[in-house]
């Protein structure tokens, strides 16, 4: 059985650093396209950043220039360093990752960021 378990969340003020991290767990044969996800009070979930298995990333147009993913696969790893945190990016972080081409979840870890 494979898990994903994140840690790292907190309350933050405005301009303020955190950094989340996601480790896979369990019997793990191969390591995919790895994913944070984030859901605000009263909105759908989504995508943050993504990083393949090949280091490419992608961000959505709010993460662009503040937050960097990354991973290490040698630890079934993924991390997401938030920099300049805003009030708006208060949410839970959920990280994914496709791990033997199945999609798993962490439980998700709040985020808050007072202004």
């Amino acid at each position: 059985q494979v898990q994903l378990v994140e840690s790292g969340g907190g309350l933050v003020q405005a301009g303020g650093s955190l950094r989340l991290s996601c480790a896979a767990s369990g019997s793990i044969f191969s390591l995919g396209v790895m994913r944070w996800y984030r859901q605000a009070p009263g909105k759908s979930r989504e995508l943050v950043a993504t990083v393949t298995s090949e280091g490419v990333t992608t961000y959505a147009d709010s993460a662009k220039g503040r937050f960097t993913i990354s991973r290490d696969n040698t630890k079934n790893a993924q991390y997401l360093q938030m920099n300049s945190l805003k009030p708006e990016d208060t949410a839970v972080y959920y990280c994914n990752a496709i791990v033997d081409h199945r999609s798993y979840w962490g439980q998700g870890t709040q985020v808050a960021v007072s202004s």
